[in-house]
């Protein structure tokens, strides 16, 4: 373990005092809006150059693969970590490592010549990558007061629906006109961004804190095996990460600054609530690799055209952003976490009755499902920010945004095996059984949401009748 003792405060106390007094907090905003949908897009538009890669290398498919693969678990596991540091190290010196990493990589990437060196260049921008959206969500929870809070959680969950709108219609038609390298050079230009943030992000002072180097090992090792079996179908890969899971798990119960902290873990409200965030995050992602499967093979729609039809639910999700915000701040995440899980479950059930059936009706039921993820998103990580205290934001946000990934992930590796399950049966048969599967999901996010909501509410009764018993005692 190492550690840095630079401040006696914590970072989550040291930042109290200047809560509320982000400079230029609506520019800030803006940028990390656009950094976002930088390295959403980056995520997304290297599933379409996979067939090209295989070509100019002469590799497999599954040995192409792994440049997905293993952008995932990196990102996976750099979000956490970047979240935890920022307990303790300013956010500014983190983001501009993450933004330099990501958009140096990309420059190297641009003259990838071997299978190699392009894996490794992948690898280093998801470890960069995870530093965006981790860090984003850190510092709005830290700067932006509740009042205001929802409109820019709203604003950046916006950007993570555009980026992934974008992400197949960039990627389909650079890799079609220009070659899978200009990839890139679109990510490249998150390097304009670094002068920006150094300018605009706070001074913070580092502070007394430790971050712990094995406990993290063993969660990356864990998160990187259970991946690897959902992916590729390795059990030595389950076996290795079941056990560091286990590893992990009696680290942080005995160390005094765990990787991630115990209590979360005992915090009931924070659980359920992520599990909302969680189940309708899976269905938006496995969506997202559906769709694309579905309108070239049912339909025949190239690459780039089949992009078109997923973008307008992306750009829906973008005009009711800021609405969703100001409704958010006015009147808290109770009736959002009542309604949303609801259209998830709608969408869901309208792509078992209709994904194989029209282009139309996937377009239009996109943008329910496209519109509901961001809604709910926001809520639930305003939400979180809200019940968690100061000290456990950056902890609470990057295991959050983990599990998230982790269920992305599988999601992916589940609808993916599900089509080979069902290889004989009819394409508009297969993608709706897979939807009605998801429904499961759907449900989980709906149940999830009425246990915290009536949780909150017993919670809100017990403090309003100690309140009234002091006040008689007085």
């Amino acid at each position: 373990m190492s550690s840095l003792h630079t401040s006696e405060d914590h970072a989550g106390n040291s930042n109290a005092a200047v809560e509320a007094t982000l400079p230029r907090e609506g520019l800030l905003t803006l940028l990390f809006s656009v950094a976002v949908v930088l390295v959403i897009m980056n995520t997304a538009m290297f599933n379409l150059a996979l067939p090209d890669v295989t070509e100019t290398f002469g590799i497999t498919a599954a040995s192409a693969s792994w440049i997905v693969t293993g952008y995932s678990i990196m990102f996976s596991i750099a979000s956490i970590t970047y979240s935890r540091l920022s307990d303790f190290l300013p956010i500014r010196w983190l983001l501009i490592i993450g933004l330099l990493t990501l958009g140096l990589a990309a420059v190297a990437g641009f003259f990838s010549t071997n299978f190699i060196f392009l894996l490794i260049v992948r690898i280093l921008q998801a470890s960069g990558a995870g530093a965006v959206m981790s860090l984003s969500l850190v510092l709005f929870t830290r700067y932006v007061p509740q009042a205001r809070r929802g409109k820019a959680m709203a604003t950046i969950m916006s950007a993570v629906s555009l980026g992934l709108g974008l992400g197949p219609v960039a990627g389909g038609s650079i890799v079609e006109y220009l070659g899978w390298h200009w990839l890139f050079a679109v990510t490249a230009a998150i390097l304009l961004l670094v002068p920006l943030f150094l300018i605009l992000l706070p001074r913070e002072v580092p502070a007394r804190g430790s971050f712990d180097v094995l406990g993290g090992v063993f969660l990356g090792v864990g998160t990187t095996g259970l991946l690897l079996f959902l992916t590729s179908g390795l059990w030595v890969a389950l076996i290795a990460g079941m056990a560091a899971i286990a590893l992990f798990v009696g680290r942080i119960r005995s160390t005094p600054d765990p990787f991630v902290m115990p209590a979360l873990f005992r915090n009931r409200s924070y659980l359920v609530l992520a599990l909302v965030g969680i189940a309708s995050y899976l269905c938006s992602f496995a969506t997202l690799f559906l769709l694309p499967q579905i309108l070239t093979h049912r339909f025949g729609f190239s690459a780039s055209h089949a992009g078109l039809v997923i973008f307008p639910g992306s750009l829906l999700a973008i005009f009711v952003s800021r609405t969703v915000g100001r409704i958010i701040d006015r009147y808290g995440n109770a009736g959002i976490l009542r309604f949303a899980p609801l259209l998830v479950l709608a969408a869901t059930v309208l792509f078992a009755f209709f994904a194989g059936q029209s282009w139309i009706a996937v377009m239009l039921v996109y943008m329910i499902m496209s519109l509901s993820f961001t809604v709910l998103s926001s809520s639930v990580s305003n939400e979180i920010s809200r019940i968690l205290p100061s000290s456990q934001i950056g902890s609470g946000m990057g295991l959050f945004q983990l599990l998230q990934f982790f269920s992305g992930a599988f999601s992916v590796a589940m609808a993916a095996s599900a089509l080979e399950w069902q290889r004989g049966l009819p394409l508009s048969t297969a993608y709706s059984n897979i939807y009605w599967g998801l429904s499961i999901a759907a449900l989980i996010a709906i149940i999830s949401a009425v246990a915290y909501r009536r949780g909150s509410n017993r919670s809100n009764r017990s403090s309003s009748l100690a309140d009234i018993a002091d006040a008689a005692d007085a």
